[in-house]
């Protein structure tokens, strides 16, 4: 059996921390008022009904996903992720730091259906008899 990729690791690990950050935000605030207006949640963490949903969405979406398309889902969360770190929608550091880990995590898990190379044996020179 051979070890997961790095981006089934990220689509598990990561899916399975929005989802948690998403059910415990609703304990905090579950306002969908404007979308720029937050509350601190565990002194670090910016939080509102529309953050909530986006973690739960995103998180659940990872876990379905995970064994049949996890590369495809870390790079995509990726570039989520890192355009809302980039726009400061919610906590920077978070996102930035999630979309990063989604973008290193797509590019180190080889594309499905591709194998790396096998060089062919050389073949021996053939010797003439004389």
């Amino acid at each position: 059996m051979e070890p997961p990729s790095p981006a089934r690791l990220y689509a598990t690990a990561v899916a399975l921390l929005l989802v948690v950050l998403g059910i415990l935000g609703f304990f905090y605030t579950a306002s969908f008022g404007a979308v720029d207006s937050y509350e601190e949640a565990f002194g670090a963490l910016q939080v509102n009904g529309w953050l909530n949903l986006l973690y739960i969405a995103s998180g659940a979406l990872g876990l379905f996903v995970a064994g049949v398309a996890s590369r495809a889902y870390s790079l995509a969360m990726g570039l989520l992720y890192t355009a809302l770190a980039i726009l400061g929608w919610g906590t920077g550091a978070l996102h930035l730091v999630i979309g990063l880990l989604g973008l290193a995590a797509a590019v180190g898990t080889p594309k499905p259906g591709r194998r790396p190379r096998r060089s062919k044996p050389r073949a021996k020179p053939v010797r003439k008899r004389a």
